[in-house]
């Protein structure tokens, strides 16, 4: 089953504890560290905005590529409200196109966990690196085998006023594949109505040396890892962690032409 159908109608709702403003204020700091501080940047996996939307509004020409529609609806609909120049694609991250190449690419909210096969994720970089302007940076964020085996089986359950979800949670770890079931209850209306969704997600932990090879085979250089939100390096209890990658092969491709 498709994920962030019925999901999307409440994420935001139920992602309200999320920091973005601090999450936002440590990937700029990234960003800038590698001197991108303005200029063409992709967000990948880019949800219903949110720090699509914060960006863009620091000084980032955005463009915005997500699989899901629905969460694109949502997307669409900030920028109607905030009048920001957001270009939003849906495509699926394996075999997204651009018009041309991007000072930086960012993916943060785990999204790279949804890719569930290493081969597939080398695609993903290998597209990364083509659409990067020479020597462009390339920062995403996962989620670590550490934070899924903690996870482990359990179940959560929220309830609001608009909405409530109950999270069945389950880690394979012989396969690394985190699954957890959403059954959703949105309300429609003024009738006080409820819409039952049920939905299945899936995503993969991945090594930090998975990662470093996955990197290296898409012709990308491996800069460095972080435990997200610090500058320190990922340690066995880091439940997020940052990488960064630099685009390889352009300029040398262009000295092999002159």
């Amino acid at each position: 089953m498709e994920a962030y159908t019925g999901f999307a109608e409440v994420y935001d709702l139920f992602m309200d504890d999320v920091p973005y403003e601090e999450w936002f204020r440590y990937l700029k700091g990234l960003l800038e560290e590698y001197d991108v501080r303005d200029g063409l940047v992709l967000d990948l996996g880019c949800g219903t905005g949110n720090m699509t939307e914060l960006l863009a509004g620091n000084g980032y020409d955005m463009i915005g590529i997500d699989l899901s529609e629905e969460m694109l609806e949502i997307a669409a609909k900030k920028k109607e409200a905030s009048a920001l120049d957001i270009l939003y694609l849906q495509q699926d991250m394996r075999e997204f196109e651009l018009y041309g190449t991007v000072k930086a690419v960012i993916s943060v909210c785990d999204s790279m966990n949804y890719i569930l096969e290493w081969e597939d994720l080398c695609q993903v970089f290998s597209l990364v690196n083509n659409y990067l302007d020479p020597g462009g940076i390339f920062i995403f964020d996962l989620n670590t085998e550490y934070k899924y085996a903690q996870m482990g089986e359990e179940t959560i359950a929220e309830n609001r006023e608009d909405g409530s979800f109950i999270w069945d949670n389950f880690y394979d770890s012989q396969e690394k594949i985190n699954e957890y079931d959403l059954t959703l209850f949105v309300k429609e209306g003024e009738e006080g109505l409820y819409r039952k969704y049920e939905e299945t997600h899936y995503q993969r932990a991945y090594s930090l040396e998975e990662i470093r090879r996955a990197i290296e085979k898409a012709g990308m250089e491996y800069v460095t890892a972080y435990d997200a939100f610090s500058r320190e390096e990922p340690n066995p209890f880091s439940e997020r962690i940052y990488v960064i990658a630099r685009e390889c092969g352009k300029e040398k491709r262009e000295e092999d032409r002159i």
